[in-house]
């Protein structure tokens, strides 16, 4: 089968694409500014905020199923319309869709969020995010909307850069800002058993454990080796910045669903 991958230059958007390569199936990746698609995708120009231009490389490549993980963090075109702009143009297709969602959305709580909790966000990112999920479940009723966390893998993680650069004093880490990390692998496992799966509606697809962004820190100080005790850290509150603090994402209907194992982030960054 064809599968269409919107952001193939991007750390996950990669991942999946080399794992669906390495399954032996036709796979087109699109970049933005730069070409960033591993060996055996092919590669295509897209600014998914034109939506003619995504609706022509979607009718020229004709999908089995469509990936879909546009995103800018400060950019609502981007987030908001194109991945609205994708899902139409999947939908007039005929083809399959997984639209790649974030923990953003949620406002933060002591308790988990559940699949299909209502989003409640408190910046902006997180209501793009937001709007993004509205239209994709318009557009599409039929497609998969992957709700997750923190992605972490190796040094071409942001998640895990931005945890050494703070164990170098170049960045601060905050300590009351909680997420549920999970493995660029296991997801883009996930991702692609959705793809072929007629699963609809909203799935969280994170990891079970649930740490602050300073843990996430001393976890990959524990797994490259590095002393823990230079690490910045402080609280969401104090820097005033407003984003959610505590947000956990209950996955185990994915965990039940999936055959992918989705583990947890003290496992991902053993020694």
């Amino acid at each position: 089968m064809t599968l269409l991958v919107v952001g193939a230059s991007g750390h996950l958007g990669g991942e999946v694409c080399r794992r669906a390569v390495a399954a032996g199936q036709r796979v087109v990746g699109t970049y933005h500014a730069h070409p960033g698609a591993p060996a055996g995708v092919e590669a295509r120009r897209l600014d998914v905020t034109d939506r003619a231009a995504v609706r022509a490389l979607v009718g020229a490549v004709r999908p089995a199923a469509v990936v879909s993980t546009p995103y800018r963090y400060a950019d609502w075109s981007v987030t908001a319309d194109g991945a609205a702009n994708v899902a139409y143009a999947a939908a007039e297709a005929g083809a399959r869709l997984v639209h790649l969602s974030s923990d953003a959305l949620h406002a933060g709580r002591p308790e988990p969020y559940a699949d299909d909790d209502v989003p409640t966000p408190v910046f902006a990112y997180g209501a793009a995010k937001a709007a993004a999920e509205t239209a994709v479940r318009v557009v599409d009723p039929g497609a998969a909307l992957v709700r997750t966390s923190l992605i972490v893998g190796d040094e071409r993680s942001r998640q895990v850069r931005l945890c050494l650069d703070a164990l170098a004093g170049r960045g601060v880490l905050f300590t009351d800002e909680v997420r549920c990390p999970v493995d660029v692998g296991d997801l883009a496992a996930a991702v692609l058993e959705l793809a072929a799966s007629d699963h609809a509606g909203l799935l969280n697809v994170a990891g079970p454990d649930a740490v602050s962004r300073a843990e996430l820190g001393l976890l990959v100080a524990r797994r490259f080796g590095l002393d823990p005790g230079g690490l910045r850290t402080a609280t969401s509150a104090a820097s005033g910045l407003v984003r959610p603090v505590e947000v956990r994402l209950d996955s185990s209907r994915a965990a039940g669903l999936l055959r992918t194992r989705l583990r947890g982030v003290a496992e991902l960054l053993a020694p």
